[in-house]
């Protein structure tokens, strides 16, 4: 009996040491964020393990464990019709509000998940959930892609998916069948998803050929930048759940197909180092000390490197590529943007990338909705529902549709 109390007790100590990371008073709900982010490790290193025993790719095992855990299948309510179907190749998932006779035209979001371009899907229960809500309040159409993943394909192949989708949607026929007021369309996404609207919007922006244009874009903890790792945000929240900065470096690695041993020397800002010339003229368009407040910069020091690693750029160009880094775009590209919504979050390492493009979308003369939460962390806009309820994330939710409801 005793040995079987020590051995209780050493398990529960262990669990204990495995769950608990030191986090700031701020964030929201720490210990459910503990949980959470333990079993996500738990879930990625299981991948791990099967992808070191040659059985499937990490990135492939790690979204079954999520896929199957999570998946909903396409179940319509009185207030919500939901149906599965495909746009030119490119499945998604419709999301239909109720029809009212004062409006007979309704809006709508083009919605992409996140997931680092690699995990989740439009058919879990919690982008289900979050698009099921969009309909409802905002009595809208959704209509979230479900596109193509790492590592079955590759960038910019998920842009391509997504424009294709969203291209569909938008023929006249198509809105007609739909019941959508043409003039009243929105593109939005979440981490990810954020960077595919983001590129997204400003590929439409310079397409003469379409007619119906985007009336807005709302962008929710975006990733939009792959040159500089060191921004205060990713040396706050440098091992921050549920997206420490060695996990977001390597999402891009994987991207791009590129190569894991380049993933330190990115870390530490070596592909866009003094004596790389081509990264050089960009780094002024994310220059930090002068895009971020006082507030953010704080004490931080930009990391610049004199020499480094000009291989990673020679083999993974893309890195430089506004399709994938829409911070770097040119100005005149952003100047075309519709009115945008930006949500950031302080315990996020993308919360630099969201405020910083919310400055050069200001400084091209676009309005601007900068939502920011102190509370908030990586992906919290999609945890609402028990077991995985936060605060914050009904908070975020709640502001974000209610933009959406003010200015779509």
């Amino acid at each position: 009996m005793r040995s079987s109390c020590v051995l209780l007790t050493a398990l529960v100590a262990l669990a204990a040491y495995y769950i608990y990371i030191p986090l700031p008073s701020s964030v929201s709900d720490p210990w459910k964020l503990m949980l959470l982010d333990a079993t996500f490790r738990s879930a990625q290193q299981v991948s791990n393990l099967i992808h070191y025993l040659g059985l499937s790719h990490h990135l492939l095992a790690l979204n079954f464990i999520i896929v199957s855990f999570g998946k909903k299948s396409a179940w319509s309510s009185p207030q919500v019709k939901v149906t599965d179907t495909d746009f030119d190749g490119v499945e998604v998932r419709v999301f239909e509000g109720s029809p009212k006779p004062e409006e007979p035209l309704k809006r709508s979001v083009v919605y992409i998940h996140g997931g680092g371009w690699a995990l989740a899907s439009a058919k879990i229960r919690y982008y289900d959930e979050l698009c099921t809500a969009m309909a409802e309040e905002l009595n809208a159409v959704i209509v979230s892609i479900e596109y193509r993943l790492v590592p079955k394909v590759y960038f910019p192949a998920q842009i391509h998916d997504v424009v294709r989708a969203t291209k569909y949607f938008l023929q006249p026929e198509v809105l007609h069948k739909y019941s959508v007021d043409p003039g009243r369309i929105g593109i939005s996404g979440d981490s990810a998803g954020g960077n595919l609207a983001a590129a997204l919007g400003q590929q439409f922006t310079q397409d003469a050929n379409l007619k119906n244009k985007l009336k807005v874009q709302a962008l929710i903890y975006p990733v939009l930048q792959a040159l500089d790792f060191n921004t205060p945000s990713y040396q706050q929240n440098v091992n921050t759940p549920i997206l420490p900065r060695y996990v977001m470096v390597k999402y891009w690695v994987d991207y791009f197909k590129g190569n894991y041993d380049f993933v330190q020397a990115m870390i530490v800002n070596n592909h866009t180092s003094m004596d790389v010339e081509e990264a050089v003229a960009l780094r002024a368009r994310l220059n930090w000390t002068s895009l971020l407040p006082a507030s953010i910069t704080k004490d931080y020091k930009p990391v610049v490197q004199t020499t480094g690693n000009a291989r990673i750029l020679r083999e993974i160009p893309q890195l430089l590529d506004a399709r994938s880094a829409p911070l770097i775009a040119d100005q005149e590209v952003l100047r075309h943007l519709p009115k945008t919504y930006i949500l950031t979050c302080e315990h996020d390492v993308l919360r630099d990338d969201g405020i910083m493009y919310a400055k050069r979308l200001e400084s091209a003369g676009v309005e601007v909705t900068l939502d920011h939460f102190e509370d908030g962390f990586h992906g919290c806009m999609i945890f609402t529902s028990w077991p995985t309820n936060f605060s914050v994330g009904i908070r975020t939710r709640n502001s974000y549709i209610k933009w959406l409801d003010q200015n779509l």
